[in-house]
């Protein structure tokens, strides 16, 4: 098999027909008909997985993951492409935001400038002014904390060797945080500028882009816990200090001391700081948690196929 391409469905009624259409094409003109698009359906609460079956039915190229549940994106595209056996792997977003026809572009770049991946990158990000701007502080803040600095507004759309694809799938946390896994896999990667359509309203509101920060920033360094040290530091050296003021104040100047502001203002600062200091101890402790028990991070309910002859 030389090329696989890999989708996830997820309320994606509106686009199956139509990507399973341009994505042949384009797969059919560059490896005539050595090829497979898997889909995984990723929980959807349409019938998606009804027309992927149909799909499978008609074109045996076709190849359809449904997995029990709901499990993330991130997590389904990683299934995605534990279930490909091509030489070549071009994970794609199916709802047309990113086109099909980008194969044959990412195809043309990695002949001529050899690498392990070709993955596109946004010229300017798409949407309103809060997504763009969310977007771009998600990756300052990642920068910041972490030490990685992740390539910005990048798309889902990658075209990758086998080998880059079988050192990604080795990685096996429950916690999957797939740009970042992108990034330190190393190998040779190259950017292809793109632009990237707007077919439908985001899913990835503030609420959802600070729990993803939350939880790309835990999953790839420890500098919080650090920082808490540090800080902790800070604050005893401070006390410290101030408690020498103090004593000499009371030892050689007797002046009454005053200051029930201060006192409760320090009280509900230092308050304040332990209990967050505690939460984020603990959402490091959630994730050994999480980790240690060694579950999967997806389920297959079963693959639809169409039997070769």
């Amino acid at each position: 098999m030389r090329l696989s391409i890999v989708a996830t469905l997820y309320q994606s009624v509106p686009y199956i027909a139509e990507f399973h259409q341009r994505a042949s094409t384009a797969a059919k003109q560059l490896m005539g008909e050595d090829y497979e698009i898997v889909l995984v359906n990723d929980g959807s609460p349409d019938n998606s997985l009804d027309l992927a079956v149909q799909l499978t039915q008609s074109d045996s190229h076709v190849i359809v993951i449904d997995l029990s549940r709901n499990f993330g994106h991130h997590k389904a595209m990683m299934t995605g492409l534990a279930h490909a056996k091509g030489e070549r792997a071009f994970l794609i977003d199916s709802d047309l935001e990113e086109e099909p026809e980008w194969l044959l572009a990412f195809t043309e770049q990695m002949q001529s400038d050899p690498c392990d991946v070709v993955y596109g990158v946004q010229e300017q990000r798409k949407g309103g002014w809060f997504e763009r701007w969310s977007g771009q502080w998600f990756y300052r803040f990642f920068k910041a904390l972490t030490g990685l600095a992740l390539p910005e507004n990048i798309v889902t759309a990658r075209l990758m060797s086998r080998r880059y694809v079988n050192a990604l799938l080795r990685h096996e946390e429950r916690e999957v945080f797939m740009a970042g896994l992108w990034h330190i896999t190393g190998f040779a990667q190259r950017p292809h500028v793109v632009k990237k359509h707007c077919t439908s309203k985001t899913t990835y509101n503030f609420r959802r882009k600070m729990s993803l920060l939350v939880n790309s920033v835990t999953s790839f360094s420890n500098a919080p816990l650090i920082g808490i040290f540090h800080i902790g530091v800070s604050i005893s050296l401070f006390a410290i200090f101030y408690i020498a003021y103090l004593a000499i104040q009371w030892m050689f100047l007797a002046k009454p001391l005053s200051g029930w502001t201060s006192v409760m203002a320090s009280i509900w600062l230092l308050g304040g700081m332990i209990i967050s200091f505690i939460g984020v101890v603990g959402i490091y402790l959630s994730k050994i948690f999480s980790e240690t028990k060694q579950r999967p991070y997806t389920i297959v309910r079963e693959i639809y196929a169409k039997k070769q002859n």
